[in-house]
């Protein structure tokens, strides 16, 4: 399924191009609008700037919020650079309050004012309800339309209530029941709504150990909930459990994919929202960075190899085989690396069970080793013709995995508790580990049995 979107995504950047190129702008324009916005934001995003400028201006009215809330931040904000303040104003208009709160981070603080004023007194309260908290929390992701009842009225009450305000926000799986100051008791089912006895009362329903969720809670907390309890929508209540808003599950979902994007780019020293066409400049001073980090690693096992410089030119073979012992340290190693980053995320790692994780990897790592130093040993000797250099390699292969092991569980667990995101700084702290115990083991152990 993902395989035959992306080759629809395909072909429709390659129609449109062909479009714009060719000068039929009405057509791509029809083409174009036609589409969801998040699939004018994907094409948006596959186009270099100069195309996503005149692409950009083909999108209706109309579409333009939407679509530029499914694009990512820089290519967001380079869009907004290219608008006058009544196109954003527009823009605005219809948006959820969690959307909108989200957009209003990249505008201007002069327009950002006469969005505010532009409000009536309630939706200006919704708003500012909203930016009151991060941006990654419970509260920044919440929308504040929601639809309560009190406890003590009959469900035919709530039904003609319903047929009153003529429609309800999207999905709507349940309804907040609240106290008269707002303090949240519990969730009617809209399902018991629609079957139950009209002459019920909603206490007779009422479901008071539904999940509410803090306005503090991380967002990554609340996706675990949502994933958990397979929830399309909750509560959120304040520091003294009065609603003030609810989630739902197309909010979880742009968390879990971002954090998903996140992992994967951070990991390679790339931020989530980098445009795939910024300019070269940027681009450049971005990377720099984190390749300056990567070469003073490098340089350090390289220093560690020219400690033996008098080794490795007495045994040629020692240079040939040297790299095979740090690139499967640093293989075993990332594989657990990535198993504890993933476990710290969901929260399944901690000091009650860090140690019986470190004993397992590590038995695993000497096991692997063990397996692969014989095969290796087999190897270097049938090559080279002398069994102490089989044996010495063997040894450095167990000695390494072992150490990659237990770097693979420790460095992330370490580098959490000093505060730094082991997605980010984990890879390169275990290659240099990896690397250096590798070549120092290796070479130590030759200068040691063969010089």
């Amino acid at each position: 399924m993902a395989e035959e979107l992306d080759k629809k995504q395909g072909r429709l950047a390659d129609t449109v191009s062909s479009l714009l190129e060719g000068g039929t702008a009405p057509e791509a324009r029809r083409m174009l609008n036609a589409l969801h916005p998040a699939e004018i934001a994907n094409l948006l995003e596959s186009f270099p700037a100069a195309e996503r400028k005149l692409l950009w201006e083909l999108v209706d009215e109309d579409n333009g919020g939407e679509v530029l809330l499914q694009v990512n931040d820089e290519v967001r904000s380079g869009l907004i650079r290219e608008m006058d303040d009544g196109e954003l104003l527009a823009a605005t208009s219809g948006m959820d309050m969690d959307d909108l709160a989200d957009f209003m981070q990249d505008l201007p603080a002069t327009l950002t004012g006469e969005i505010l004023r532009s409000m009536d007194n309630q939706n200006r309260q919704r708003l500012e309800a909203v930016l009151a908290y991060p941006e990654d929390s419970a509260g920044g992701l919440m929308n504040t339309d929601t639809v309560t009842v009190r406890p003590d009225v009959s469900l035919d009450v709530v039904l003609r209530y319903l047929r009153m305000r003529g429609q309800m926000p999207e999905l709507t799986d349940h309804l907040f029941v609240v106290s008269r100051f707002d303090h949240f008791l519990g969730v009617l089912r809209v399902s018991d709504l629609l079957t139950r006895d009209p002459a019920g009362r909603v206490d007779d329903l009422l479901d008071a150990d539904a999940v509410a969720i803090g306005a503090e809670t991380p967002a990554r907390e609340v996706a675990k909930m949502f994933e958990d309890r397979d929830l399309i929508s909750a509560p959120v209540l304040d520091g003294r459990g009065r609603l003030i808003g609810r989630i739902t599950i197309d909010d979880v979902v742009d968390v879990i994919r971002e954090e998903a994007e996140r992992s994967i780019l951070t990991m390679a020293g790339l931020g989530e929202e980098e445009d795939l066409f910024a300019p070269i400049w940027t681009s450049t001073r971005r990377r720099a960075l984190w390749l300056g980090v990567n070469l003073v690693t490098a340089l350090l096992a390289a220093y560690v190899i020219g400690l033996f410089e008098a080794t490795i030119q007495e045994v040629v073979a020692l240079a040939v085989l040297m790299p095979v012992v740090a690139s499967m340290g640093g293989i075993a190693g990332t594989q657990t690396l990535t198993l504890v980053i993933r476990a710290l995320a969901l929260g399944q790692v901690a000091s009650r069970n860090a140690r019986a994780l470190l004993l397992k990897e590590i038995g695993i790592g000497a096991l692997n080793g063990l397996l692969w130093a014989a095969v290796l040993a087999a190897v270097a000797i049938l090559w080279f013709g002398r069994p102490a250099i089989g044996g010495i390699i063997a040894a450095a292969m167990v000695i390494n995995l072992a150490m990659a092991a237990l770097s693979g569980v420790g460095v992330p667990l370490l580098l959490k508790r000093i505060g730094i995101d082991p997605a980010l700084a984990g890879g390169v702290v275990l290659t240099t580990v990896t690397d250096v115990v590798g070549f120092m083991a290796f070479l130590g152990l030759a200068t040691l049995f063969l010089i």
